[in-house]
């Protein structure tokens, strides 16, 4: 749901890259649009909040660029689709050429979109605006018990046209792929703050799906 702050934070990030209100309008409620279409649980306007608030919680050396990346990450989202992250950095080119943002600035955006693709991977040791990013996007994984089931039963209904067998084998996978990883939390402050938790929620829905499924809610 889009809440005035919310419509607040984004004029004020484009307000000066694009002079025309009823643009950057037209742009806030298009995005809103989609972070708000029925077969959304967790990918929502409520996920993109988040971001910002824990991106803004930190010194970042482009500020503009990651929480314009907050904003267009999970822009276009199909559950089943391969390419999400590359047609989100392409709606937020589209929009950014609109704007004063310089090329190079506007192509990080994108870069910064296309990263969210998968986590697990390499990154850049010294690009903390990046690091910092992506460990604001798996945030939801150190969250507290109760939290971390919402959300893993937020994504079983994005998933919800999957059946049962094919989503608990599939999930299985990606949540033993970031078990594995040696690195899910890049800064040191958020490791510190997040990883045990994480890997703590992850492995308890690795073995619920193991054992037959999610929890029930109480």
């Amino acid at each position: 749901m889009l809440t005035p702050l919310l419509a607040a934070r984004w004029h004020a990030l484009t307000a000066p890259l694009l002079p025309d209100t009823a643009r950057r309008e037209a742009e806030l409620q298009r995005l809103a649009a989609a972070y708000d279409a029925p077969e959304r649980h967790y990918h929502t306007l409520g996920h993109i909040e988040n971001l910002l608030t824990r991106v803004g919680a930190h010194t970042l050396q482009d500020p503009v660029a990651v929480e314009l990346a907050v904003w267009y990450h999970d822009a276009v989202y199909n559950a089943l689709g391969s390419d999400n992250e590359a047609k989100s950095a392409e709606w937020a080119l589209a929009f950014l050429q609109e704007t004063s943002l310089a090329p190079a600035r506007c192509e990080r955006v994108a870069d910064l979109i296309r990263r969210t693709q998968d986590h697990t991977q390499p990154q850049p040791p010294a690009d903390t605006d990046l690091l910092l990013f992506l460990d604001a996007d798996l945030s939801i994984l150190g969250a507290s018990e109760m939290a971390y089931w919402d959300y893993a039963r937020q994504i079983r209904r994005e998933y919800q046209l999957v059946p049962e067998e094919p989503y608990r084998s599939g999930r299985s996978k990606v949540l033993a792929k970031l078990l594995a990883a040696p690195v899910l939390f890049h800064m040191p402050v958020l490791r510190e703050e997040l990883d045990a938790p994480a890997r703590r929620n992850l492995q308890a829905e690795l073995d619920a799906w193991e054992q037959g499924g999610l929890p029930e809610l109480e």
